[in-house]
């Protein structure tokens, strides 16, 4: 059901985490999701900044792995967006020089002022999925909502007085929210929503997501371990309307619906495109007879997708292309997600640095996790392995040892039950809720 609340939502084309969120908000849309970065309301010399950060971040991530120049290129990068220690809890509410730098900026250049002068006087609430925009916003004295993209954030997320701020923080977990408040915003400006994810992929009773888990449960149990040990909590959590629910592991598998599926998801800067080809070869002898599916989620750069295509070809995998290999490409934003979302469907295992996608869990997936890029993504990576639902890859060369060896236990279905029972996964119903019930924008509440 679709929301009748309308809303300006701004995001921006740097990587895919922040434009996936505002994907999921599709349905509050007022015109279109905004760009902060590349609109055609932004004027040139915005979009140069914008420009020029986007290509330093995606050139130092690339250069991570290179030796010497590279790796100290990274760890300087990385220090300049450190985050605090979680422990022990205490007030950073103190401006850090990335605060006061930006603010000067938003001040003295006017950075940011056309998103304000588009949305004028109109009384729709404006959502960003961007810290920068909040930031804009802010300093001109305009309530907005930012939805916090990871479950750990920078002091940049904050203005540089949190306590009297214009932004209402639309956080995805208990982590985000324990640290947005050590910064200084009051509780009244931190709604606990959760993340806003694929409506297609959930449904409005959950009724697509409860489907989908049952048919991957399948899959990642091949031995029944994981069904014998919580046989209860399955019938009570997916079958409890059934009158004749799977009484054993045989009778589940009438629900399987396709072959074990592993989707691959490459960020925005390319740089795990490596490692998704070593995943492949590794599983050359089952994409052959197309006992597994694998898809590669290659963005929306043509060079990452046609290195992707050279590369299966040169291991000799071209003519499964499109068969037991899916290269899932967009030449924008949204026909990518559409294509993801859709084989996420069908997806048992999501394998991922520790990004935005982490989220995903909450739909029953079991993260196998790429080594992490950033503090923010090390945090990610530990909200996950706390939850008991993602876990660290090992040698990709042996990927089809280790993976079959995690199924073989059902440790891998018992991540995917972990993901849907602890992480939240109603974030983008939450925020049309709360949009449907403004004027309370600053209310003291958390969603569940």
């Amino acid at each position: 059901m679709e929301s009748t609340a309308k809303a300006y939502i701004i995001s921006a084309n740097m990587g895919y985490g922040h434009q996936r969120a505002a994907y999921a908000l599709k349905g509050l849309v007022q015109d279109r999701i905004i760009a902060a970065n590349d609109d055609p309301i932004v004027p040139d010399s915005d979009k140069a900044v914008w420009e020029r950060a986007r290509r330093f971040y995606e050139t130092v991530t690339r250069l991570k792995e290179v030796p010497f120049v590279g790796r100290f290129t990274f760890d300087m990068y990385n220090k300049l967006q450190h985050i605090s220690p979680f422990f022990p809890f205490r007030d950073l509410s103190r401006p850090t020089y990335s605060v006061r730098r930006l603010r000067r900026f938003i001040k003295e250049k006017g950075f940011g002022r056309s998103l304000v002068e588009y949305v004028g006087d109109s009384q729709l609430p404006v959502i960003t999925t961007h810290f920068i925009p909040a930031l804009v916003f802010n300093y001109h004295g305009r309530e907005i909502y930012c939805v916090v993209t990871d479950t750990d954030i920078h002091r940049v997320w904050a203005s540089r007085y949190p306590r009297k701020g214009c932004i209402t923080y639309l956080s995805p977990c208990r982590h985000a929210s324990l640290r947005l408040r050590s910064y200084g915003v009051p509780h009244r400006r931190v709604i606990e929503t959760g993340f806003p994810l694929p409506k297609e992929n959930i449904g409005d009773d959950r009724s697509i997501l409860h489907h989908d888990l049952v048919a991957r449960l399948v899959n990642l149990d091949p031995n029944g371990v994981f069904f014998e040990n919580y046989r209860g909590v399955i019938r009570e959590k997916f079958f409890a309307d059934d009158p004749a629910p799977p009484s054993s592991f045989k009778e589940l598998k009438r629900y399987a619906t396709h072959p074990l599926t592993i989707t691959f998801a490459i960020g925005g800067a390319g740089a795990q495109v490596d490692i998704a080809l070593r995943m492949i070869k590794s599983w050359e002898r089952r994409l052959r007879e197309e006992r597994i599916k694998i898809n590669i989620a290659a963005g929306t750069k043509p060079a990452v997708k046609g290195l992707l295509e050279r590369e299966v070809d040169r291991i000799g995998l071209g003519n499964n292309v499109g068969r037991s290999i899916t290269i899932l490409y967009g030449e924008i934003y949204e026909e990518y997600y559409v294509a993801v979302n859709r084989a996420l469907r069908t997806t048992d295992i999501l394998w991922s640095k520790p990004s935005e996608v982490s989220f995903y869990t909450a739909l029953g997936l079991p993260i196998v996790m790429a080594p992490h890029i950033g503090t923010h993504e090390r945090y990610n990576r530990d909200w996950l392995s706390h939850l008991g639902s993602g876990y660290d890859q090992e040698d990709p060369d042996l990927a089809d040892d280790w993976l079959t060896y995690w199924l073989e236990d059902g440790q891998l279905a018992r991540a995917a039950l972990q993901g849907y029972l602890y992480a939240p996964c109603m974030g983008t119903y939450n925020i049309e809720k709360l949009i449907q019930e403004r004027p309370a924008v600053a209310r003291t509440t958390t969603i569940v």
